[in-house]
């Protein structure tokens, strides 16, 4: 029930932050565009996984397709990966591309199953917690702080893998992707990501007709599914970037917004799985293409890179509050009309505050002060 985006792709501000720290020149292009985006769909899985507690009949969500969005995530973490690391790898090493993405990824997912603890606890008109009982759950809490799925699952969260948050199934899978990457993908030439992607394609459009969407991954039962989405996906982002398949054009940030919007309110139909494959496979690396080749300029690039920053927080912080609180309060208040409306934006807006105090107060200060710890050390040490 709560597929989720993930936005754990490095922003390309940290990207500047790193380079800077490992002495690499800061003069490359920055795409802002794709940062822009990356927020876009971030608010774009908010309002889905609320129309999904309105309505669990993904035919009559107005996000029907909005699960994507994680295909979306995962396609531009390839490119940013690939960006930021394919000509230095070697020479910051390992330790430190796998250190960078630790204290990229990691406070959130602290944070967030912090937050799905204390919702679990205190979960209102509920005895799941009763059920569960505090053994079950601190070791559900212990397992998502050290990003392990949970085989178990907890009452009332639907064989989650992560039920304390969800979203962090997603981060799993880029965990996964990004030791791939550093083990394997870094080192092929193009004839072989060549191979990777064409194979990968099959094997993600086997899934989505074998399951109908592609909506799985973040469960016990489906999470087969996940290893699909995240290879192609990955894959495809990272040849986008290798392969230098980056269209120049003049598309502006709200136009390529509405387009990538497009993809996720696009109707269901019949043969869905052919649609959601299309997306995926053809829809969203073109979609990276047309973005990476486009400028965002003046007040437009600030709200994009503000966007940008604001994605992964969003993602990180916001499941808690929409399940189960948002359909507690469906439940007891049955909102309809004109309070049903102004209770959905108040909670998005709600949850944008929430995401940029979480950014603002947690996730900058802790990576900051992990990153000066981290340089202090490697000065000493003289690694």
């Amino acid at each position: 029930m709560q597929e989720i985006i993930t936005m754990s792709e490095a922003t390309h501000a940290q990207t500047r932050k790193d380079q800077k720290m490992e002495g690499a020149s800061d003069s490359k292009v920055h795409y802002d565009m794709l940062d822009g985006l990356r927020g876009v769909a971030a608010i774009s899985v908010v309002c889905f996984h609320i129309f999904e507690m309105i309505n669990f009949d993904f035919t009559k969500n107005p996000m029907g397709h909005g699960s994507l969005a994680v295909d979306f995530f995962f396609c531009l973490s390839g490119f940013v990966i690939g960006y930021a690391y394919d000509q230095r790898l070697r020479r910051i090493g390992l330790r430190s591309f796998f250190r960078n993405r630790l204290i990229r990824l990691h406070p959130l997912v602290l944070l967030g199953s912090v937050l799905g603890l204390l919702c679990y606890v205190f979960e209102p008109l509920s005895n799941n917690f009763i059920q569960a009982g505090w053994g079950k759950v601190l070791l559900a809490f212990f397992y998502s702080l050290l990003m392990l799925p949970f085989a178990t699952t907890l009452p009332g969260r639907g064989g989650a893998l992560y039920p304390l948050n969800s979203p962090a199934w997603s981060l799993l899978m880029e965990y996964i992707a990004n030791i791939l990457y550093a083990f394997l993908l870094v080192r092929l030439n193009r004839r072989w990501m060549t191979v990777v992607l064409v194979l990968s394609a099959i094997f993600l459009a086997y899934s989505c007709y074998s399951g109908g969407l592609l909506i799985g991954g973040w469960n016990i039962y489906n999470y087969l599914i996940g290893f699909s989405r995240v290879i192609y996906s990955f894959t495809a982002g990272l040849v986008v970037y290798r392969f230098n398949l980056i269209i120049k054009n003049r598309l502006n940030f709200p136009l390529l917004s509405l387009l990538l919007i497009g993809f996720f309110v696009f109707p269901h139909v019949d043969g869905d799985w052919l649609t959601e494959a299309g997306f995926v496979i053809i829809g969203f690396p073109l979609l990276i293409s047309l973005s990476a080749g486009a400028q965002i300029k003046g007040r437009l690039r600030a709200a994009g890179v503000f966007l940008g920053r604001l994605s992964y927080p969003l993602y990180m912080t916001h499941i808690s509050f929409v399940f189960p609180l948002f359909l507690t309060y469906l439940s007891v208040y049955k909102p309809a009309g004109l309070q049903l409306v102004l209770t959905v934006v108040g909670l998005v807006g709600f949850l944008v505050v929430l995401a940029w105090l979480a950014m603002r107060f947690y996730d900058d200060p802790v990576r900051a002060y992990l990153n000066k710890k981290w340089n202090r050390k490697a000065a000493r040490t003289g690694r």
